[in-house]
């Protein structure tokens, strides 16, 4: 019995132990929803940064998202990883939620389209994939305790269906259960979701991993079908587990289910002696050039919303171009979180414009706006020394002032040895009077600025920030709430100021004590940030700057966007406004020149005040580690922008559908039901979003000129399609270019609690001037039937259902009726 129970839990952060005597290997998992990080988190061992999960569903592209998810398994091949922690299929129920960047949609078909592709890509490559998170888990606010109550319909039309699309076509070999309860049960113990419909009905065969320090119970647990319980090795498994079976809590039949189904991970990934492995390596994928896919990927995901005279593509090239914001020099390139690496190269718009305009244009980069809450870390160099009870046992070089390590320290140092952490660098002044940028790679030249410098420690713990042996801080940081991650996903800050003369060098320390354990800091965790600042100029003169830099250009580019204060895993959003003053900034530039462009940098909804005042709209998303290059491709005209909305975006807040994310007394309610998203916008009369679900265009139109559908055959028994459809549009403009053709089935209106319609399939096709292109598009079942709440079944609603197609859900130019029998 212990040796079986071993198999079920963590031997560290992010592995399970081998076993020889069984010929057994080390299972290694990684988080991955944007990039494989692997087992260390540090710019030593970078990673290929792809763009936010939001981004690759806005692409509408599967056979895109498959080479996706086939990249991540090369990148986890690369990294000794089998297992990753992805894709996140969680729905966009709120426009609050944190963690929306790294889901994919707010329409289940589409989510589940999507994160099946990118499932068969990994495992493709022959790396399994744990679909998370396993259920209802849509917003961060109390992520790790509350309960979501949401009633039985609403779980399987919307919620459990991303799952069940995954589940049922691209046979995942892992799962992950969420943190929060549903309904009473956490989802670690819920014996009815997991074991009767994950398995029994579904037919999962997978592993179900908890998500990390989820598992609470040790009999809950095992009964309610959990395979494993992540990290480790203090765990509710291991000897709790032992100790269950022997009292007679729990069957030693029920140990060896979850045991076998470990062991079948093995055998999947090549980790047990004399079973094959699922994928030979003879036929494991092609070699991916990883940063040539990266780029193809967040070109294809930019979402044109806005194009007053054809202002895009920028061809020619203009003589002059302002390129204004922050982010512009130092764009996110991906959310917080589990979905934060560290890439293997950044390229940023300022850098990648300047390379692709060349010598002929004349580029100037203005700030504008700086919307950061926290300052940004330091820019110098910095070495970490890494301190035991006896003396230093190692040290580390960083590039700046943020040091992540989860799970493994440099070196191979030992957790349990290490006392401190001391971060050191020099912060040098000069004369020249202003801090000069790197060209958009993310990081700044050493300060050479005189005047009030402000330095700052962010994190949780202990801290001690001197400066030439002047202690500025020593105190202790405490974080908010119980989320055991908070620690690095939402640290508090302390900042002090220094006064410093010009050509000076002031040595830098920042030292940090190791917490006793708890949460993640007993599974391996150090993790804060040395912030510094340089003086600048007010905020009033930096937006003048940009406003004059504007006034001098052709063409003013203003990249705005979310921070990681408003936009990541661990919080959610208090508001969809822009931090700082960005919507002052673009209104004032756009008043100074009427051929602005501006770059939403963002991984869900904002507000855009001014988007009709502006000439362009671009929805650039958290876009990966070529953020530039693909820019400078799409406003250039190399590419045209491919994306579509995968959520809606509101104009107001007030305006939102579902707002709440907060829970009352540990309970979140879903009084919604059925109406999130443009199922919900679609019943407000008088009014409409800024953009529906679906929306964005290209630098080419297109007309719809033809809908035919038929009924597959023996569609009244079947139970997975319900008809074929194809749609005919041509290109009616004047250069080849991809239209993503939507299909949505409406009711006749005489069941309200229905919606009036939903996503029902869709295609990307591609015509050069002229051409006709057949999207061709297969209904599932599904689309017609409701979940039965007395029968507890699926019911398919007989009788005539319009067929509408279009390019997004709100302008449906082509529709038919369609009868569908009764079963």
């Amino acid at each position: 019995m212990p040796a079986k129970v071993a198999l079920l839990a963590g031997a560290d952060m992010w592995s399970l132990p081998a076993d020889e005597r069984i010929g057994l290997g080390r299972l290694v998992m990684s988080d991955g929803p944007a990039g494989v990080r692997g087992e260390q988190w540090t710019p030593d061992d970078p990673s290929v940064a792809l763009p936010s999960p939001t981004a690759l569903a806005a692409t509408w592209d599967l056979d895109l998202v498959r080479r996706a998810g086939r990249l991540l398994a090369q990148e986890a091949r690369r990294k000794g990883a089998h297992v990753v922690l992805a894709p996140t299929v969680n729905l966009h129920r709120s426009p609050r939620g944190g963690r929306h960047f790294e889901c994919f949609s707010e329409d289940p078909l589409l989510t589940g389209g999507i994160g099946a592709a990118l499932v068969s890509g990994v495992q493709d490559g022959g790396v399994a994939t744990t679909p998370k998170h396993f259920v209802a888990n849509d917003s961060e606010t109390e992520r790790y305790t509350v309960d979501v109550r949401v009633d039985e319909r609403t779980l399987r039309e919307l919620y459990l269906a991303p799952f069940e699309t995954i589940v049922r076509t691209a046979r995942p070999w892992g799962l992950m259960a969420a943190y929060n309860a549903v309904n009473g049960p956490s989802m670690s113990e819920h014996a009815e979701l997991n074991n009767a419909v994950l398995r029994e009905e579904w037919g999962f065969d997978g592993v179900l991993v908890s998500d990390w320090t989820g598992a609470r119970d040790t009999v809950r647990a095992a009964l309610g079908g959990l395979d494993i319980a992540m990290p480790g090795p203090a765990t509710v498994y291991g000897e709790h587990l032992v100790r269950a079976v022997r009292d007679g809590l729990v069957p030693e039949t029920a140990v060896e289910q979850l045991a076998r189904r470990v062991l079948r991970l093995a055998a999947r990934v090549g980790l047990l002696a004399g079973a094959p492995a699922a994928v030979p390596a003879e036929e494991l994928p092609a070699p991916i050039d990883g940063e040539a896919l990266v780029r193809e990927l967040a070109a294809r995901s930019f979402v044109l919303l806005r194009n007053e005279g054809d202002v895009l593509p920028l061809d020619p090239a203009p003589a002059s171009v302002a390129l204004i914001g922050a982010a512009a020099a130092e764009p996110r390139i991906g959310g917080g979180g589990s979905a934060q690496v560290f890439p293997t190269r950044l390229v940023g718009p300022l850098e990648g414009l300047r390379a692709a305009l060349g010598e002929g244009t004349r580029l100037v980069h203005a700030l504008g706006a700086d919307p950061r809450t926290f300052l940004p870390p330091a820019a110098f160099p910095c070495t970490a020394e890494l301190l035991g009870a006896q003396g230093t046992l190692g040290t580390a070089a960083l590039p700046g002032g943020d040091l992540r390590w989860l799970g493994a320290l440099p070196g191979g140092v030992p957790f349990a040895e290490l006392t401190a952490v001391r971060l050191t660098g020099t912060l040098s002044t000069g004369t020249t009077g202003t801090t000069g940028t790197t060209g958009g790679t993310g990081t700044t030249d050493t300060a050479r600025t005189t005047g009030r410098h402000q330095l700052a420690v962010r994190g949780v713990g202990r801290f001690r920030l001197e400066a030439d042996g002047e202690v500025l801080f020593d105190g202790t940081l405490l974080p908010e709430g119980e989320d055991p991650a908070a620690a690095f996903l939402n640290p508090p800050e302390h900042r002090v100021e220094l006064e410093l003369a010009a050509d000076r060098e002031v040595a830098v320390s920042l030292t940090c004590t190791m917490p006793e354990a708890g949460g993640f800091a007993g599974f391996g965790l150090v993790s804060f940030t040395l912030g510094h600042a340089a003086p600048t100029v007010s905020a009033e003169e930096l937006i003048e700057q940009a406003v004059a830099a504007a006034t001098a250009a052709e063409v003013a580019v203003v990249v705005v966007g979310t921070t990681e204060e408003v936009e990541s895993e661990g919080v959610d959003r208090a508001g969809l406004r822009l931090p700082g003053r960005q919507d002052e900034l673009v209104a004032r530039v756009a008043a100074a020149n009427p051929r602005t462009v501006v770059v939403v940098n963002a991984g869900a909804p904002v507000l855009m005040p001014w988007r009709e005042s502006v000439a362009a709209v671009l929805l650039g998303w958290f876009p990966g580690q070529q953020a530039g290059e693909a820019l400078a491709d799409v406003l250039l005209g190399t590419v045209e922008p491919g994306g579509r909305l995968p959520t809606t975006w509101p104009a107001e807040e007030a305006d939102c559908p579902v707002w709440e994310v907060t829970p009352t007394d540990g309970r979140l309610d879903y009084p919604e039901g059925l109406f999130i998203g443009y199922r919900a916008w679609q019943r407000r009369a008088g009014a409409a979003p800024a953009y529906w679900f679906g929306a964005g265009r290209g630098y080419t139109r297109w007309s719809y000129e033809g809908l035919e559908a038929r009924l597959t055959e023996g569609a009244a028994g079947s139970t997975d399609t319900l008809a074929e459809v194809s749609v005919r549009v041509r290109n009616t403009g004047d250069r080849t270019g991809r239209e993503v053709v939507q299909v949505y089935l409406a009711t006749d209106g005489s069941d309200r609690s229905r919606p009036d319609r939903q996503l029902a399939g869709f295609a990307v096709v591609e015509a050069a001037p002229g051409a006709v292109s057949t999207a061709r598009i297969t209904v599932p079942r599904r689309a017609v039937q409701t979940w039965d709440t007395t029968a507890h079944a699926w019911r398919t609603a007989p009788g005539v259902h319009t067929v509408e197609a279009g390019p997004d859900a709100g302008h449906r130019p082509l529709t038919l009726a369609l009868v569908v029998p009764q079963d």
